[in-house]
């Protein structure tokens, strides 16, 4: 009988799993479990409870020695922080009284630094240079100023609290609703296109308008057709990536691009301090949820 030394045990060979992140980026995306008519109700749920949030805040500063018209600063940042939370309490309850729901299915997914990064610099490259062509073609002129009683520009506290809320607040609180929620929802309308599936641009499309629509009291009438864009755009970035970090980062730069451009006038290294302190923020409230998020087995 043979020695074992003449023959000795070798481990078969298999591959190695691929690491967590991988599998998650190669696992299909379920649709979301919640119903398409959860979109029209979210945006009348969600309207009804901000205008009454912002009504009772509006109360609160009025009798501080405010007015309704002109609440003051930190009124008007309450408010505005009310208002997007709104609808995003709106949504979040609308989708997880269905059942099944997870933050995975709002997009809050881990995605390759890599990927991320390409997603935002090619969608930047995409938004910016449609919007030089439309602003040369239409001779778009002026700028978009904040409300006057939000004084940025003599009080220090005002301009930390816009810049919260503008750069990080609100990208966090709109990138749910319309990108985590309303793109997600509305691709569920079954579109073909010979073999193609034309659900997500479909979706992107109506996201898009919808975007645009809802900044009519915040932006002049020049500008909803670049931020009717730029949902489009921030909903193929949802797409491909299948995250909503990558358009938490683009949506956060470009808000503090247009503060720090047009309220601030501030140099190109303040405004790079600002996108930086801007997404570290976003990281440190929504990098945990993702944490959370069930995994593909």
């Amino acid at each position: 009988m043979p020695s074992s030394s003449s023959h000795p045990t070798v481990p078969p060979p298999y591959d190695e799993p691929p690491p967590v992140e991988s599998r998650e980026a190669q696992a299909p995306e379920r649709p979301v479990p919640w119903p398409l008519w959860t979109v029209p109700a979210a945006l009348a749920l969600g309207l009804v409870v901000a205008v009454l949030g912002t009504s009772i805040v509006d109360a609160i500063a009025s009798s501080g020695g405010g007015s309704f018209n002109h609440p003051g600063t930190a009124a008007s940042i309450v408010g505005d922080v009310v208002f997007d939370l709104s609808f995003v309490g709106a949504a979040a309850w609308l989708a997880w009284s269905r059942g099944g729901a997870s933050l995975a299915d709002f997009g809050f997914r881990r995605v390759r630094l890599s990927t991320g990064v390409a997603a935002v610099v090619i969608a930047a490259i995409g938004y910016y240079g449609v919007t030089a062509l439309y602003g040369a073609l239409i001779h778009l002129h002026g700028k978009d100023k904040l409300p006057s009683e939000l004084d940025v520009t003599h009080n220090t506290a005002a301009l930390v609290g816009v810049a919260v809320f503008v750069c990080a607040v609100a990208p966090i609180c709109e990138e749910f609703f319309f990108r985590g929620f309303v793109f997600g929802t509305l691709r569920k309308i079954p579109l073909r296109i010979g073999s193609v599936d034309g659900g997500p641009w479909l979706a992107a499309v109506l996201t898009g308008i919808l975007f645009g629509a809802v900044h009519t009291s915040s932006a002049s009438a020049q500008y909803l057709i670049p931020l009717g864009f730029l949902g489009f755009v921030l909903c193929l970035v949802r797409w491909k990536t299948r995250s909503l970090y990558p358009c938490m980062a683009l949506h956060s730069a470009n808000n503090a691009l247009a503060l720090g451009v047009n309220e601030l006038s501030w140099s190109a290294p303040a405004i790079l301090g600002l996108i930086l302190a801007s997404w570290l923020v976003i990281a440190v409230v929504t990098g945990p949820l993702s944490a959370r998020s069930p995994r593909p087995a």
